[in-house]
């Protein structure tokens, strides 16, 4: 597969369609695959929890558009801010292990999500619950 603007394109028109204002493509070979990557097409309005990565670092790298990255402490104050736009030559993030993060979509983006190991779905434990 090759990764182009017809396919960012077409991700996009795809998130267009999606309640959720977003929508992925699995880039693994086969469920018995370990690792986890993944293009990720976002629309301005999509709400990306909160949440946490206990056990991997996530690298995130943006291929079109301009996103916000916020990392919070536990206290859930936000302690970094990462605007990755390549117009200003800011490409990706990497979220450390257990960093409570979100992003904030300004224009249709896509980035590539990668993390270590097997995919295993994050639990309520792992979602920031506002009080």
């Amino acid at each position: 597969m090759e990764i182009n603007d017809k396919l960012l394109d077409e991700l996009l028109a795809q998130a267009g369609t999606n309640e959720r204002r977003r929508i992925n493509l699995d880039l693994r070979n086969g469920e018995g695959d370990t690792s986890q990557r993944m293009l990720n097409a976002l629309l301005p309005g999509t709400h990306v929890p909160i949440h946490r990565h206990t056990k991997t670092i996530e690298t995130v790298i943006l291929l079109r558009g301009h996103i916000t990255e916020l990392f919070y402490d536990e206290k859930g104050v936000e302690c970094a801010r990462h605007e990755l736009n390549p117009a200003s030559g800011i490409y990706g993030v990497q979220v450390p292990a257990g960093m409570w993060h979100t992003l904030i979509v300004h224009e249709p983006s896509v980035i590539i999500e990668m993390k270590d190991g097997a995919y295993v779905p994050i639990t309520m434990d792992d979602i920031w619950q506002y009080e």
